[in-house]
């Protein structure tokens, strides 16, 4: 039996020939996963763009809907001022899901940039 401080090479001669190549292996391996983390990390950052993007998206969504309902309390019996708060609100939510689509028209071309940079 190997005392404790008797290296396992001697037990097993093999292990010891084929340790530079296990090595050379582990290296090889962490190299290639190198890029593929930051690959994966760029496309995470681009899913945080997106997400941030949808969560500012919603919160328009809620502030309109805070507007329609103070404007039928407060316009509710006057149709032509209830006509204007509400082409009001539909210009803002119409102008936030604009500030959507050209996010999302950005996305592949910020993630492509992205990745180029990682390679």
């Amino acid at each position: 039996m190997a005392s404790a401080s008797t290296p396992t090479t001697h037990l097993t001669p093999a292990l010891g020939a084929s340790q530079p190549i296990m090595e050379w292996w582990a290296q090889q391996w962490v190299q290639g996963i190198t890029p593929m983390t930051r690959m994966q990390l760029a496309w995470m950052e681009s899913m945080t763009d997106m997400m941030q993007q949808e969560a500012r998206f919603f919160a328009a969504l809620s502030a309109a809907g805070e507007q329609l309902s103070h404007c039928y309390e407060t316009h509710g019996t006057d149709p032509e001022k209830m006509k204007a708060c509400y082409e009001e609100i539909a210009r803002e939510v119409a102008d936030q899901h604009m500030q959507r689509f050209k996010q999302v028209a950005t996305l592949p071309q910020e993630f492509r940039r992205r990745i180029w940079e990682e390679i």
